[in-house]
């Protein structure tokens, strides 16, 4: 805007705010706090100064974005940054910049998403501070310094990536393509966990199928891995969305029912029980399977476990093929 356009108040208050910044940058000077910082990303200092919502800034900062400063409305206000950030990261911004305006904590320190120019997002650091107030104690001016960061998150990212890839093979049976023992147990130890302070509608399946080890003796093992991999596929296929099942160990297998009440656990085992025993397999070859359920009463996990246990040693007992 032209000074020839601009009325004596906000003339007045564009000219207090260049003083402010003038005599902000001297004071830098004099006390070599100007943050010449040789980290990689440094898009150099902003400067906003209140009273006018003025931003100065190393045009570094706007170039990072697609922008040059031809392009932008002059003068810059706060708004033109604030206007671009990522929707999950705008609250967390405004927030933390109005507890530092309040007093609340000493510096402004934050890491968001702007949109580029482009219509991809990019990551700042950002971190600055109050530097002059009024009379009053009301904040005037704050004075900060930005980096671009979008290669760090990128790099987290492909990291957080690989431990992804890496832990889901650690909890995964390689044979059967199900959990595995550590993967049940975790899933388990997440559900007591999330719902320590709260009740808990839970019920587990723990089954082992029957006479497993003549079908190694008599047909190999080879085959007996293929049984292993067709009757969990097989159990996988009918169980509800919401139900988890792993390779507890061997040909015993784990399933976890959530919200699912003792009488409704042993509905559905029923069913996995029948469909297996109708089922022909590999070779040709028919199978059952024996079960305990036990439902969670408040039990730890290893009650949970053993419990089920028991119940599933007690069908053993009594002759296979059922469920107790």
């Amino acid at each position: 805007m032209a000074n020839t356009k601009m009325t004596k108040q906000s003339l007045m208050m564009r000219l207090e705010a260049l003083e402010r910044l003038n005599q902000h940058l001297i004071d830098e000077k004099n006390k070599e706090t100007s943050l010449q910082f040789g980290w990689s990303g440094n898009l150099g200092h902003w400067y906003w100064d209140i009273p006018t919502n003025t931003v100065t800034f190393n045009p570094l900062k706007v170039e990072a974005i697609g922008y040059t400063m031809d392009e932008i409305e002059q003068p810059v206000t706060y708004q033109f940054f604030t206007s671009k950030l990522h929707p999950d990261d705008y609250d967390r911004v405004m927030n933390n910049m109005l507890n530092h305006l309040k007093g609340i904590t000493h510096v402004y320190e934050v890491e968001y998403r702007i949109l580029a120019k482009n219509g991809v997002y990019r990551w700042y650091y950002d971190r600055g501070s109050i530097v002059k107030r009024d009379e009053q104690g009301k904040p005037l001016f704050l004075s900060g310094i930005v980096f671009d960061i979008s290669e760090k998150k990128q790099a987290e990212e492909r990291l957080n990536e690989e431990n992804e890839i890496l832990y889901q093979k650690s909890i995964t049976d390689e044979l059967t393509d199900i959990l595995n023992r550590r993967g049940i147990l975790d899933y388990l130890k997440r559900e007591l966990s999330t719902h320590q302070d709260q009740p808990l509608l839970l019920s587990v399946l723990l089954l082992d199928i029957d006479w497993f080890k003549n079908i190694n003796d008599i047909y190999g093992h080879l085959i007996g891995d293929q049984i292993l991999k067709e009757f969990s596929t097989l159990l996988k296929s009918h169980l509800r969305d919401t139900d988890v099942i792993g390779r507890y160990g061997g040909e015993e297998f784990l399933i976890v029912f959530p919200d699912t009440s003792s009488d409704e656990a042993h509905v559905i085992a029923e069913r996995l029980r029948e469909i297996v025993s109708t089922h022909l397999f590999t070779e040709g070859i028919h199978l059952t399977f024996s079960g305990g359920i036990y439902h969670l009463q408040g039990a730890s996990l290893y009650d949970l476990i053993n419990q089920a246990d028991i119940n599933l040693y007690e069908a053993k007992r009594q002759g296979k093929n059922r469920i107790l």
